[in-house]
C-alpha cells in the first residue's frame, strides 16, 4: 500500500519536474523569439519612420505652399512696394527656408508688343517694377528695376516662363466652365529647383477678357494689374524634426548625390528625398548599431517582463502543486504511522488484559498472591488504555476549543512535589530536582498544567539513558511572566528536527521510538500552552540533554 503511494508521488514529482523543464525551455525560446521580433520591428521602424520625420519636417513648407502662397491672389494684382514689403516680411519671419523674394509688379495689356515682357497675339504681359527682399539686402537695393529700364536677362527669363504658362492656359481655356483650383494653381505656379514662382490668380471674368485680348484689339484696350513673386529657397534652413530621437541618432539634409565615404558596418543609414523644389536634396539618417540596440532593448524588455511574469506564475503553480503533494505525502505517512502506532499502543494492553483474563478464567482456583498480581496487571493496562484515550480526547477538545480554561489558585512548590511523587512512584530510578523563585502561588488550570508537567516528565525519562534519567525543573517570576524550564540529561534532539517536534504525528526515528509512539506528546504540549495563552520553545544538544522553556501569564 505505502510503496504504491510512494510510487504515485514519485511519478507526480517527476511530471512536475518535466513540466518545469518544458516551460523553462519554452520561456527561453520565447525570449529568443521576442528579441528577434523586437530587432526586426525596430529595423522596420528605421525604414518606415523616415516618412514621418520627413512629413513633420516639411510641415512649415506645406503650410507655406498651400496656405501662404494663395494669399497673393487676395490682392488682385494691386500689390505695391509697401504692401509687398509687409507681406514678404511675414513670410521671411515665419519660414526661414525662404531666403529671398523677388516681386514683379506686372501689367497685362491689349497691345501687340511689350519690350520687357511676353507678347502673345494682341496680349502682352510686361513688368513695370521689380523689387527684391531678403535678409542682408540693403534698403537702397530693394528696387531692382523701374519702368522704361532695361531688365536683366535672368529676371526676364523667370518672368517670361511663368507668363508663357499663363498665356497657354488662357489660349486653351474653356470659358463655359469654371476651371478647378488644381488647374489654376498648377498653371499660375512654376516650381523649379530651390525656387517657386507664383502669379496671382485672376477671376474667371478677367480670364475671359484675357482670351478676347489675345485674339484681337479691344476698343477700350484695357490694362490689368498682375503680381508675380519668386521665392528663392534654401533647403539647409529647413528645421529637421526628429520624431524618433531614440531611433535616429543623427539626421542631416544632404544633396541627392551625397555618398558617404565611411560605410562602416558599425552604422545603420537611410535616406528619403525631400521632393518639390527640394527634390535635389534628401534627408540622410545615420545611427550607430549600439544606439539602435538600446531602442531594441527598450522595446524588448517590457515583452520579456511579461514573459517572465507568465513564466513565474507557471513555476509558482508548479511549486504549489509540488508543495501540496509533498504535504499530502507527509500527512499520509504520518497518518499511516499514527494508525500503526496507535494500533500497537492499544493492542499491547488489550493483549495483556486478554491473557490475564484467560488465565483467570482457566484457573480452577487463584491464590491471594495471584489475585493481586492479575488485579494489578488489569488495573495498569486499563490505566494505559484510559490514559491514551483521554490524551486523544483532550487533544481534540483543545484543538477545537471545546473545553474552557479553569481558574484555580495553586501552590507551585506543592504542585511540583506532587508531580515528582507520582513519577518517582512509577519510576524509582528517576532523579527529580526543582527550584522556585519570585512567587509562591498563581492562578491557572491545574489539570492542564498537570498534563503539561506529566508529558514533559515522561519524555525526559523515556529519552534518557539508564544512568542519566534526570530532570531539573525551575519556576521563576520574571516581569509578570512565569517562566518554567524542564532540563534533562537525555539523548537530545538533532538541530534538523527542532522545527518538527511540535507537529502532530511526527516522530524522530531513533531506538527509543521502536516500541511505538503516537507522535502526539509534544504536539499536545504545544496545544496546551497555546490554550493557556503561553509560549513554548526548546533548546537541545545531542547526547547532552534538552531544555523546554514555557512562558505563562502570571495571574495572582
Amino acid at each position: 500500500m505505502i510503496s504504491e503511494k510512494d510510487s504515485g508521488y514519485r511519478k507526480n514529482f517527476s511530471l512536475i519536474v518535466i513540466f518545469i523543464v518544458l516551460i523553462s525551455l519554452v520561456f527561453i525560446l520565447s525570449l529568443f523569439l521576442a528579441f528577434n521580433f523586437s530587432k526586426k520591428n525596430i529595423e522596420n521602424d528605421f525604414v518606415s519612420a523616415k516618412a514621418n520625420v520627413l512629413e513633420e519636417s516639411i510641415k512649415p513648407y506645406n503650410d507655406f505652399f498651400l496656405n501662404k502662397l494663395p494669399e497673393i491672389s487676395f490682392y488682385n494684382g494691386y500689390l505695391d512696394s509697401a504692401t509687398a514689403t509687409k507681406f514678404v516680411g511675414t513670410i521671411l519671419t515665419q519660414y526661414p527656408f525662404v531666403t529671398k523674394v523677388i516681386f514683379y509688379d506686372a501689367e497685362v495689356k491689349n497691345v501687340r508688343y511689350e519690350e520687357n515682357g511676353l507678347n502673345y497675339g494682341d496680349l502682352s504681359i510686361g513688368m513695370k517694377n521689380v523689387y527684391q527682399f531678403g535678409k542682408g539686402i540693403p534698403k537702397d537695393s530693394i528696387k531692382l528695376f523701374g519702368e522704361n529700364e532695361v531688365r536683366n536677362n535672368a529676371d526676364l527669363e523667370n518672368f517670361n516662363e511663368v507668363s508663357f504658362k499663363l498665356a497657354n492656359f488662357v489660349k486653351v481655356l474653356d470659358t463655359t466652365k469654371v476651371p478647378s483650383e488644381e488647374e489654376l494653381f498648377s498653371n499660375f505656379t512654376n516650381i523649379q529647383a530651390n525656387r517657386i514662382d507664383y502669379f496671382n490668380v485672376p477671376s474667371l471674368e478677367i480670364l475671359k477678357v484675357y482670351k478676347r485680348m489675345m485674339m484681337a484689339k479691344l476698343d477700350l484696350q484695357p490694362i490689368y494689374q498682375q503680381d508675380m513673386l519668386s521665392f528663392e529657397l534654401d533647403p539647409s534652413k529647413i528645421k529637421i524634426r526628429n520624431t524618433r530621437p531614440l531611433l535616429y541618432q543623427q539626421i542631416r539634409i544632404e544633396p541627392i548625390s551625397y555618398d558617404p565615404l565611411d560605410t562602416s558596418s558599425a552604422y545603420i543609414t537611410g535616406e528619403i528625398t525631400l521632393g518639390g523644389p527640394f527634390s535635389d536634396y534628401k534627408l540622410y539618417f545615420i545611427s550607430s548599431k549600439s544606439f539602435v540596440k538600446k531602442e531594441i532593448f527598450s522595446f524588448f524588455l517590457p515583452i520579456a517582463a511579461l514573459l517572465f511574469l507568465f513564466y513565474g506564475i507557471l513555476v509558482l503553480v508548479a511549486f504549489l502543486i509540488y508543495r501540496n503533494l509533498n504535504i499530502n505525502h507527509k500527512m499520509f505517512k504520518l497518518q499511516y504511522d499514527f494508525v500503526t502506532n496507535l494500533t500497537h499502543e492499544f493492542k499491547t494492553p488489550v493483549s495483556v488484559i486478554k491473557i490475564a483474563g484467560n488465565n483467570i478464567k482457566s484457573a480452577t482456583s487463584l491464590t491471594e498472591r495471584e489475585q493481586k498480581m492479575y488485579g494489578k496487571i488489569l488495573d495498569e493496562e486499563a490505566d494505559k488504555l484510559n490514559g491514551l484515550m483521554n490524551k486523544l480526547l483532550a487533544f481534540t477538545q483543545i484543538e477545537n476549543k471545546a473545553i474552557t480554561l479553569n481558574r484555580d489558585e495553586i501552590n507551585i512548590e506543592d504542585f511540583i512535589e506532587s508531580t515528582i511523587d507520582v513519577h518517582k512512584l512509577k519510576h524509582p530510578d528517576f532523579d527529580f530536582t526543582y527550584e522556585v523563585s519570585g512567587f509562591t502561588t498563581f492562578i491557572t488550570d491545574p489539570v492542564l498544567l498537570g498534563s503539561l508537567f506529566d508529558n514533559l516528565a515522561e519524555n525526559a525519562y523515556k529519552y534518557s539513558n539508564n544512568e542519566h534519567k534526570k530532570l531539573h525543573i525551575t519556576a521563576r517570576l520574571i516581569k509578570d511572566r512565569i517562566v518554567l524550564r524542564f532540563k534533562d540529561a537525555g539523548i537530545g534532539i538533532p538541530s534538523s528536527e527542532i522545527n518538527n517536534i511540535f507537529k502532530k504525528f511526527y516522530r524522530i526515528q531513533n531506538r527509543y521510538n521502536q516500541n511505538g509512539s503516537v507522535g502526539l506528546g509534544l504536539a499536545f504540549c504545544k496545544e496546551l500552552v497555546n490554550f493557556m495563552n503561553g509560549e513554548i520553545s526548546v533548546k537541545s544538544v545531542v547526547n547532552k540533554g534538552t531544555e523546554f522553556k514555557i512562558v505563562l501569564p502570571y495571574i495572582n
